[in-house]
C-alpha cells in the first residue's frame, strides 16, 4: 500500500449545460480559456504546485477530448510511476449501474482508488473554476484545527449569492451555519467548491450518505449539512485572491475580459506559480502592416489583417482585410471573413464568420435603442459556417 499524505479528487465529469453550444461536444472543464488554456488547468497547475503529485480527474460527459487532453499528465509533471493524473470513468459494477448520480457519489464509487494511497487527507475539488490557490497552506490550516471539512471560501456579490454554497463562521473560523444555494441569501460567504477532508471521516460519511435513499448524494446539499448537523469540526479557510465561476456565457466572457483589464486579471505569467498546459505546435503570429490591434492577447499561429480591438485570439485565428472584432474571444482555429464584424461574441473553435457578417452587438448601442435589458454575449459553435452577408444579433447562441 503506498502512502500520501493527501491525495487530490478532481470532479471534471459536469456537462455545463449553461455554456450551451460551447459544451455540445466537450465536458465543461476542456473549454478554452485565456487564449492558450483550458479550464482544467487551473486546478491541475494548484495541485502540482502545492506539492500535490496524485490526482484523479472524475470524468463522465463527453470524456474524450478532456482524456485525450490529459494525456499522461506530462505538461503538468504528473506522469508520475508513484502518483500522477489518472483519469476515472464511471464503470459498471456488479449488479448496479454506475453513472456517477452526484459529487459525492462520484467520490464514493472511487473510494478503491483513494484507498490504493492510504492518504491521511483528501482534497476535493471542482475543474470549472479559473484561480490560483496554495492547497498546501489550506491543508495546514485544516491540520491545525483538527477538522474534519475545511471548505475554501471567499465573499461573492450579494446579488450573486444564491447560486452558490453559503456559510457563516465564528472568530476561529468553524462554520456556524451552512445554507446550499438559499433564494434569499442570510450571508454571502460562498463555497469555492473546494474541500479538504480528513479521510476516515470523510469515508464514513460517504458509505453513510450511499445507504440514504432520501439523498440526492451531493457535498453541498447532503453530506456536508449531514457533518454539520452531527456536529462535527468544519471550518472555512478564507481565501483573498482572484477566482471566477465560469460556469455561464456571460462569467465566461468576463473571465477573458479580465485578462485585459490590469487591475483585475489573474497574473498567468508568474515564474513562482506557473499554470502548465499542453501546448500545441503553431507557428509564431503574423500581425499585417495594415491591421490595427489594441489591447488584445494574441497567440501563436495567429494571423491579423483587419482591426481588433480588446479581444483574446487563441491559437491559429485569421483576421482577415477589412474584418472587425472587439471585446470578443476567438477560439482555436476561427476565422473571421473579410468585411465581416464581431462585437461581444464568443467563437468556438474553428467556426468560420462569413464575409460582411455581423454578429454580436454593444450593450450601449442596444440601450440607446431602448433594447439594453436583451443584451448578451453572442455565442457561435464549434466548427459553424456563419454565412455570409448575415446578422446574428446580442445573445444569440448558433450551433
Amino acid at each position: 500500500m503506498r502512502n500520501k499524505e493527501c491525495i487530490a479528487m478532481l470532479l471534471a465529469g459536469g456537462q455545463g449545460s449553461r455554456l450551451g453550444v460551447l459544451t455540445q461536444t466537450i465536458a465543461k472543464p476542456a473549454v478554452p480559456y485565456g487564449g492558450k488554456y483550458r479550464i482544467i488547468d487551473f486546478p491541475l497547475s494548484n495541485c502540482v504546485n502545492s506539492g500535490i503529485d496524485t490526482v484523479g480527474v472524475l470524468t463522465q460527459y463527453q470524456p474524450l477530448e478532456l482524456a485525450d487532453y490529459l494525456g499522461n499528465g506530462q505538461p503538468w509533471d504528473l506522469d508520475r510511476a508513484d502518483g500522477g493524473v489518472h483519469i476515472l470513468a464511471p464503470y459498471q459494477q456488479i449488479g448496479e449501474s454506475s453513472w456517477y448520480t452526484n459529487t459525492a457519489n462520484a467520490i464514493f464509487q472511487n473510494i478503491n482508488f483513494i484507498e490504493r494511497y492510504n492518504p491521511e487527507y483528501v482534497l476535493v475539488l471542482s475543474g470549472d473554476h479559473i484561480y490560483k490557490m496554495d492547497y498546501a497552506k489550506m491543508l495546514d490550516f485544516h491540520k491545525e484545527k483538527n477538522a474534519a471539512c475545511t471548505i475554501a471560501m471567499l465573499e461573492v456579490p450579494w446579488d450573486e449569492a444564491s447560486r452558490f454554497g453559503l456559510m457563516n463562521t465564528d472568530a476561529s473560523g468553524r462554520i456556524t451555519e451552512f445554507e446550499e444555494k438559499p433564494p434569499e441569501p442570510k450571508f454571502n460567504t460562498a463555497s469555492m467548491g473546494v474541500y479538504v477532508f480528513t479521510w476516515d471521516k470523510l469515508l464514513r460519511y460517504l458509505e453513510n450518505d450511499s445507504k440514504n435513499p432520501d439523498s440526492s448524494h451531493d457535498f453541498g446539499h447532503d453530506l456536508i449539512p449531514a457533518m454539520h448537523k452531527n456536529n462535527e469540526l468544519l471550518f472555512g479557510y478564507k481565501f483573498g485572491g482572484y477566482w471566477k465561476d465560469v460556469g455561464t456565457i456571460d462569467s465566461l466572457w468576463d473571465a477573458n475580459m479580465d485578462l485585459l483589464r490590469s487591475a483585475e486579471q489573474i497574473q498567468l505569467g508568474d515564474p513562482d506559480w506557473r499554470i502548465y498546459y499542453k501546448s500545441t505546435a503553431a507557428p509564431p503570429q503574423y500581425i499585417a502592416e495594415e491591421a490595427q490591434v489594441r489591447d488584445c492577447l494574441i497567440s501563436e499561429g495567429c494571423e491579423v489583417y483587419g482591426d481588433v480591438d480588446y479581444s483574446v485570439l487563441f491559437a491559429n485565428t485569421l483576421i482577415e482585410p477589412g474584418a472587425r472584432v472587439e471585446y470578443s474571444v476567438l477560439m482555436p482555429g476561427a476565422v473571421v471573413k473579410a468585411g465581416a464584424a464581431l462585437s461581444y461574441a464568443i467563437v468556438a473553435e474553428n467556426a468560420v464568420i462569413g464575409e460582411n457578417a455581423t454578429v454580436g452587438e454593444s450593450g450601449e448601442s442596444m440601450a440607446a435603442r431602448g433594447e439594453g435589458e436583451k443584451w448578451g454575449v453572442a455565442v457561435i459553435g464549434k466548427g459553424v459556417q456563419v454565412v455570409p452577408g448575415s446578422v446574428i444579433g446580442a445573445g444569440a447562441m448558433v450551433g
